[in-house]
């Protein structure tokens, strides 16, 4: 799990450089919704890189391989999700938009594997 641990953090690394890139390098560039969507991007990406993190000290506690599955569509769906929402509105590629909801399901499966992990435990 070390390696879901690197990565997260690195994830949250780049949230915080798409974050700052967002708000001083796009402002002028994209439209105030085009920048509402790339600021919940990076929102579902950092909250998802500290869902990761969660998983990861959770396995140190008790292995279950259900957390590794979780922690593996959390990554995902962050790839998915928020990567083509960043593609989408720096490129113009439309065929990026159908992309988006499915990154969305893959981060809703992460976390009904955890509360599955969790109920199978008590």
């Amino acid at each position: 799990m070390n390696r879901y641990l690197a990565v997260a953090a690195f994830l949250a690394f780049i949230a915080v450089v798409a974050g700052a890139f967002g708000a001083h390098g796009l402002k002028t560039i994209l439209s105030a919704s085009e920048l509402s969507s790339w600021q919940t991007a990076v929102r579902f990406q950092f909250f998802h890189c500290l869902g990761v993190i969660l998983l990861v000290i959770l396995y140190r506690q008790q292995t279950d391989r259900l957390l590794r599955w979780s922690a593996n569509f959390m990554l995902a769906g962050m790839l998915l999700f928020s990567g083509s929402i960043y593609l989408l509105l720096l490129t113009g590629i439309k065929w990026l938009g159908p992309v988006t909801p499915i990154g969305g399901l893959c981060l809703m499966i992460s976390w009904l594997i955890l509360v599955v992990s969790s109920v199978r435990k008590n």
